[in-house]
């Protein structure tokens, strides 16, 4: 199966085993309820190990044994780690714990669990989950948003059945089609059906606002 890269669709190759990742709406529901696929973007997106495994990676041209080491031995990172392998898990339809490792209940005393690593490394799980989780609840389609649709409002849930419902509702889809749709994808086909929206874009309107205030105070001067 050919990927979608456009919708966020990823396909990975591990020798002979292909994996294909789908961030729709109903594997979305996967991860969690609604208030934890928005935890899990969270922490994906606010994490403390990916900026160490890039800096890493452009230091050495690989992440160095020891420094993964560092990080499965400490709770550094973990929340990041435990969201990709969760997101992952969520977007494929088939077992991924060869690419991505598990967590196991560890035999050794004082621990209660321990990693089993994956065909992947940390860096490369973190980058496509958290691609993957914004195209599945933000969307990366370029599409002109109107300034009054604009908010700085966050929010604590993510309810994934509300824009299957609307996308059967605006698109006269089946409820198989719906699912399978990305936000990217969801984005996309709402911007094409209500293309004559009128209004103005965040950018158009601080540019108009600002000609109207250079005008406005070039006519002052004048006027004194």
């Amino acid at each position: 199966m050919t990927p979608l890269k456009e919708i966020g669709e990823c396909l990975i190759t591990a020798g002979d085993d292909e994996y294909f990742f789908r961030p729709s709406f109903i594997n979305m529901t996967r991860i969690g309820e609604p208030r934890e696929i928005v935890q899990a973007f969270y922490d994906l997106h606010h994490d403390e190990v990916s900026g160490v495994l890039q800096s890493a990676l452009e230091a050495y041209g690989l992440i160095p044994g020891w420094l993964i080491q560092h990080i499965k031995s400490t709770s550094y990172g973990r929340k990041a780690m435990m969201a990709a392998m969760t997101v992952l898990a969520a977007c494929c339809d088939r077992d991924v714990t060869p690419l991505t490792g598990e967590i196991r209940p560890a035999k050794a005393s004082g621990k209660a669990f321990k990693m089993r690593r994956g065909a992947m490394d940390e860096f490369d799980m973190l980058a496509i989950a958290q691609s993957l989780i914004t195209h599945g609840i933000i969307g990366k389609a370029r599409v002109r948003r109107l300034q009054r649709h604009e908010s700085n409002e966050s929010t604590s849930e993510f309810n994934a059945f509300e824009y299957i419902s609307a996308a059967r509702n605006h698109f006269s889809m089946s409820r198989e089609e719906a699912d399978r749709l990305t936000m990217t994808e969801f984005t996309q086909l709402l911007a094409a059906k209500y293309p004559d929206q009128k209004g103005f874009t965040r950018e158009e309107y601080d540019s108009v606002a600002d000609d109207f205030l250079a005008k406005q105070a070039a006519r002052r001067s004048q006027a004194s």
